[in-house]
């Protein structure tokens, strides 16, 4: 069987394809790993461009646009391999970024995935928004990570070069072990898009598996290479699926409390929203919390038998206290002067 197969889920990114497959190409020469190309039904020339200029490359051609989550979960179904690297189209790899990721989960069973340090394409010395050294969360759910908390983000300046446990690993760039995505069914398809990796990474641990950082392998992420960060739409699948994998995976002590203190605090997101006059982005957060509730059934169904399987409920990489209170009123805006 295939060590590892690279596989770029591509949606639209002719010009990305273009720009970083000749470095990935460069820095993957080895036998035991293959490059494969996923098609979302790009609308471009995605397909003809590959055709004709990298046609050694396995393509596999989706039928329409399944998102991030179901997109990955087809095209992986059709790939044997031990590990997959989920890698975005928008991705410079540098030199000898591979192997690092590939002997860290060689030598110990219980890391399901691992993430490099994942550093800005356009502001070199920064991390990047998706990843930087690593993903968690904090009690109400709000993902950040080491090197960028909301919007502040870090320059690099080596303090995150320790290998460590961490919650989630970014799906921008991310190695997984193949059996186990597969053992837990991947994805979840519902999300579509953003938020799906922290899911994953949450019901890996929620089994006793471990997700790791490993920054002796660094990439560099253009991001917002597929949706914009101000997109109306980006932010209601942020809402959404955010209420989607608290329901789905937090302990039952810690469901209704949370989830209650998440609807104050969007509550008041859409309020500032709405004073800002930005109605699209008020629209958006209503309609992630009305698909909330619409899907709740689906959601039970999900959580009870995701329950019969789990082992562990409380992780250290959750932050116990309010990413948010923190960051505007105690004005912690480092991950270092957090208490984790």
């Amino acid at each position: 069987m295939l060590k590892t197969a690279i596989v770029i889920l591509n949606w639209n990114g002719k010009k990305y394809l273009e720009q970083f497959l000749p470095a990935l190409i460069k820095y993957t020469q080895n036998p035991e790993t293959e490059i494969i190309i996923a098609d979302n039904d790009s609308k471009d020339d995605s397909v003809d461009f590959l055709n004709k200029n990298y046609p050694e490359l396995r393509q596999i051609i989706l039928d329409k646009n399944y998102g991030y989550s179901g997109g990955y979960n087809k095209a992986l179904n059709q790939i044997e391999a031990e590990y997959f690297v989920l890698l975005n189209s928008d991705i410079e790899v540098s030199e000898n970024w591979l192997k690092p990721l590939i002997k860290l989960l060689d030598s110990d069973s219980t890391i399901a995935a691992c993430q490099p340090k994942i550093k800005s394409f356009h502001q070199k010395d920064h991390f990047e928004y998706a990843g930087a050294a690593g993903g968690f969360i904090d009690k109400h759910g709000y993902p950040f990570c080491r090197g960028r908390i909301l919007n502040k983000i870090e320059i690099d300046n080596g303090q995150y070069n320790d290998i460590i446990d961490i919650f989630w690993a970014t799906g921008a760039c991310m190695v997984i072990r193949s059996e186990v995505f597969k053992k837990v069914n991947g994805f979840d398809d519902d999300f579509f898009a953003h938020m799906e990796e922290i899911d994953l990474c949450w019901r890996l641990k929620n089994i006793g598996y471990r997700i790791v950082y490993n920054p002796e392998s660094t990439v560099y992420h253009v991001g917002g290479g597929t949706l914009p960060n101000n997109s109306p739409f980006k932010l209601y699948l942020n809402f959404r699926n955010n209420l989607f994998l608290l329901y789905k995976n937090l302990p039952k002590g810690k469901l209704f409390p949370i989830l209650f203190s998440r609807m104050i605090l969007d509550g008041l997101s859409a309020i500032t929203f709405l004073l800002k006059f930005s109605f699209p982005k008020f629209n958006a957060v209503l309609k992630a919390h009305f698909h909330f509730y619409k899907s709740l059934k689906i959601l039970r169904r999900k959580r009870e038998k995701l329950l019969l399987n789990k082992t562990v409920n409380n992780h250290k990489e959750i932050y116990s206290k309010s990413i948010i209170i923190d960051y505007f009123l105690r004005k912690k805006q480092l991950f270092r002067s957090l208490d984790l």
